[in-house]
Formats: C-alpha cells, structure tokens, sequence
C-alpha cells in the first residue's frame, strides 16, 4: 500500500474510533490498584480542601511577587515531601515577575510527563479581598480558585496519593507552575525560555487549567496575538471632507476595521476584537499602558487616528493567513489618508492534532472506568490562549484537566466542590496509567 493510502486509512480508522466510543486499549475498569488509589483522595479529602482555601487566602495577582512567591512555596513544601526536587526559576528584575515553581523526578518507566499550573490570578492586592468561602456543599468562592489555584492543588492531591502507594518511583514527572501565566513578561524568550527547553525532555504536556465540566476536555486551543493600526489624514475644514481634504483619519479607521469583519469574521476559530480606538485633532496614545486621550472638533477633519485590538487563531498559518489579509486592507487608502499596522506576537496556539486526540480517548477511558462518564474534546473557540501552547508544537497535550467552577477572572469567582474530587481521581489515575 502506498505510504499516502495507508496514512489515509489510518485517519479514517482512528475517526471510526472516535464515533463509536471504541478505544485504542478499551481499558475501561478499574484495577485494584486504581482503586486503591481513588479510596485515598477520599481519605485524603480534608487535607486537600485545606491547602487549597490556605493558597487561595494569599493573594497572588500577577503583580504582587511576595505572594506568588508565597503560594509557589506552599506547593513547594508539599512536593519536596512527595520526593521531588524542587527549583525556583528567577527572572530578571525589569521584568517585574515572580518567577516560577519547578519540582522534578526522574526515571525511567513510563512516559515523561510535564504537568503545568500557575501561580498568579487576575486579582492584584488593590483589589476587594474575596477569600475562600463555602456557599454550600457544592459550591465554594474565592480569588483564583478555579483559575487555577484549584488545578494546582489538584496536581498535588494526585501525585500526593500516588506517592502513598510508592507509583511514583522510577517516573519522569516534572511539575512546572508558573508565576505569570495571567501576564507573562516580556520578552517571552526569557519568560518562557526555561520552561519550554524543560517541556521539549518530556513526552506529554497535561495543563491544569480550569475544567470545562466533567465531559469535555481541551485538545485544541486558541493562540493570541495584538494589532495596532495607525491612519494619518490631512487635517483642514469639515466642509473639505469627501473632495480635496480627502477623508481624514477616522473614515479610514472605520473603513479598515469594517473591512476586516467583512473579510474574515466568517472564518471557522479566528475572531479579531478592535480594544480601543482615538481619533481626533489632537491623540496622545501610551502603547504600554494601552490608554490615550484625544481632543479635536466637529468643524475639523481628524488628522490622526490611533486602534489596537487582538487577533486569536488555531493555528499559524491561520495567523498568518489573517494578517496578510489584514495587511492588504490597510494599503487600499482612502484618499488624503495613509495607514499602518503592526502585529505583535503574545501565545501561541495549541492546534488539534491526532496525538492530542487519542490521549483524549485515553483520558475518557478513566473516566468511564470512574462511572463518571465519557470525555470528548470540547471547541477549541470556547478557550483562549494558555502556557501549554508555548509547548503544543514538541509533544502531545491536553488542558482543562483542573478544576471546574464558574466566574473566572471576576469577583465571585467559584470552585464545584461536587466534581472537584472526581476530577482529582480522574487526573490521579490518568497520571497513573501514562506512567505505567
């Protein structure tokens, strides 16, 4: 068979699969092992809710590097007790970031796994206080705690009941939690260098970002980058504008950005979102703090026009695909205006791939052996952009595996205290059989 049919074939095959709820290893009950294992997160249940409210007390916004440092060594003391060793990876001081959490095991059985959190939140110590707090059986509030200081202590809860039965000898795990993810500095080559030279000696990429329920998971996810668009026009009367004057700055603005919805919001993951916009006679713009103010008057066409907005895709070529769309829009001036963009690279995108979907079978696998059900891959439009996509393109992965809740990156923010200990089980077990 040629080596394009067999390759073919094989697609189709693994398509069958997926449709029929067939597996690659139909192991879909649990061992008495795997039993045991899941008994000891139930046994370990109180302890587990306990780090998880004394992390979510410390407020640990992007910002605040005392307190991401303060919850990475929390972590730290929990993992060096489960026999890893543990690092803190520094970064310079102009870049204004904690730096990040790092615990490692090596051996030899198994894959290599590479398991990611993060430390920060969006809540920076400015903001009103809201700490850990049950509203009910199954419901729990405070800063972070699905996003994702609830997938960080999950991670921990797991590892932690594999160590009670001693599963984690002779395995290559490394925990990596990042103290920036909600922010990363800039460049990224130094924020992230450490942690994607760790990731490329590992086999699988698991991120612990916050669950999309018990029945999805993330195979796929969006990356994320910015655009600034730049439009000056020839400033004079208002009764000019259309003939000699030209259009001024804001007509090309309008014209621009339209035409970029006009040619690309139908196309299946990629969306564009224009952020902020000033024009006028006068426009002072501060790119970094992404604010600006503008005077001008109704009688006076708008000499400068000032946008930015981001631009999230599925896959590189998608980027760049949209971006010389975007480029080609803006050289079609108005008359009397000239206009510029510029693109700045932020995250990149995990894109779905096959590896990515069978660990996606595997890990529903668990589930069901559980009784908690299928998995099946979640939208890849539904997630924004994540740590693991600095990584997607060296290894299999999935994200979503933390905590589910509601409300993330706003006040009130909630944990489902009924799934969260499925969930652990679930990623417990997971974690067990890759490494097997």
């Amino acid at each position: 068979m040629r080596k394009s049919s067999c390759k073919r074939s094989i697609v189709v095959m693994f398509s069958i699969m997926l449709c029929t709820g067939l597996s690659l290893s139909a192991q879909t009950q649990l061992n008495t092992t795997e039993a045991t294992i899941a008994q000891t997160i139930e046994e370990q249940w109180k302890a587990t809710l306990d780090l998880l409210q004394q992390s979510v007390d410390i407020n640990s916004g992007t910002y605040n590097i005392k307190g991401v440092r303060a919850v990475g060594e929390m972590y730290a003391n929990e993992l060096r007790a489960l026999g890893f060793t543990v690092e803190w990876v520094t970064l310079p001081d102009s870049m204004q970031r904690a730096g990040h959490l790092v615990a490692y095991r090596k051996g030899s059985q198994g894959k290599k796994l590479f398991l990611i959190g993060h430390l920060d939140t969006v809540f920076e110590p400015d903001m009103p206080p809201n700490p850990f707090t049950k509203l009910n059986d199954s419901t729990a509030t405070g800063q972070g705690i699905n996003d994702m200081k609830g997938g960080d202590v999950m991670i921990i809860a797991a590892l932690k009941a594999l160590h009670q039965h001693n599963l984690l000898d002779n395995t290559t795990i490394t925990v990596y939690m990042t103290g920036d993810e909600e922010n990363a500095g800039y460049p990224r080559e130094i924020a992230r260098g450490d942690f994607i030279a760790r990731a490329k000696e590992h086999d699988i990429a698991l991120a612990f970002e916050t669950a999309s329920g018990m029945g999805t998971i993330a195979t796929a996810r969006r990356g994320a980058s910015g655009w600034q668009l730049e439009v000056e026009g020839k400033q004079a009367h208002s009764s000019g504008v259309f003939g000699a004057a030209g259009y001024g700055s804001i007509y090309e603005a309008a014209r621009i950005i339209n035409s970029f919805r006009e040619r690309l919001s139908k196309e299946q993951y990629l969306t564009f979102n224009p952020g902020l916009i000033v024009g006028g006679s006068e426009v002072v713009y501060n790119q970094e703090a992404q604010q600006g103010t503008v005077s001008g008057k109704t009688n006076i066409i708008s000499p400068r026009t000032v946008a930015n907005g981001d631009l999230r895709f599925i896959s590189e070529q998608q980027k760049e695909n949209a971006r010389s769309v975007m480029r080609e829009i803006v050289s079609q001036s108005l008359p009397g205006t000239k206009a510029t963009i510029s693109f700045v690279d932020g995250i990149p995108s995990m894109p779905p791939t096959e590896g990515n979907t069978k660990l996606a079978v595997q890990l529903s696998e668990v589930s069901q052996a559980l009784g908690f059900g299928k998995v099946n891959p979640g939208n890849p439009g539904s997630r924004g952009a994540g740590d693991i996509s600095y990584v997607a393109q060296y290894m299999d992965c999935l994200d979503g595996l933390g905590a589910s809740g509601r409300g993330a990156h706003a006040p009130g923010e909630t944990i489902n205290l009924y799934e969260y200990p499925k969930l652990t089980k679930r990623a417990a077990l997971f974690i067990y059989r890759l490494t097997r």
